[in-house]
């Protein structure tokens, strides 16, 4: 993503290896951005530092912006007693696309495919939560259960005892 690479690298060198790996040319990034041919080039030669005005365009073009939304990652029987789909926190929106897993590897599969889909953060059990912040660059928190759920599945042990 070149919004993360600029931090990485310089602009022109996350610009440039962003545009080779999109196959897009500079005519075609100019076009899409209304930003002059003449600026992308001495941007992607480096000759001159961009405005950040300018950053914005380029990575609005790039990386358009998605929906926001929260990934939920975990069984079936945790999810189906959620409400709401949304959350407004702060005057924002945030969608919430739940993620059914049965398994790890299930789990860690649908964690990379929210972050490539555009998720802003995860939500996960506390078990695999570590795991999901060395492969992705989102937040990721844990959910934790309730005293009551813990009680009941304590009941439901006793009673196959």
């Amino acid at each position: 993503m070149l919004s993360k690479k600029i931090f990485d690298m310089n602009f022109k060198e996350a610009l440039n290896s962003e545009l080779k790996q999109r196959k897009m040319t500079i005519s075609e990034l100019s076009a899409k951005t209304k930003i002059p041919k003449a600026t992308l080039y001495k941007i992607t030669s480096g000759e001159r530092d961009p405005r950040f005005s300018t950053v914005k365009k380029i990575i609005n073009v790039i990386e358009p912006k998605r929906d926001r939304f929260i990934a939920i990652i975990a069984t079936r029987f945790l999810l189906e007693h959620l409400e709401n789909n949304e959350i407004e926190i702060d005057g924002r929106k945030y969608k919430i696309k739940e993620y059914y897993v049965n398994s790890f590897e299930e789990a860690v599969i649908c964690a990379i495919s929210a972050e490539k889909k555009g998720a802003s953060g995860i939500i996960c059990a506390p078990l695999i939560a570590s795991v999901f912040e060395k492969i992705v660059d989102i937040p990721v928190a844990t959910m934790k259960p309730k005293e009551d759920v813990i009680e009941k599945a304590v009941v439901d042990v006793v009673k196959k005892i």
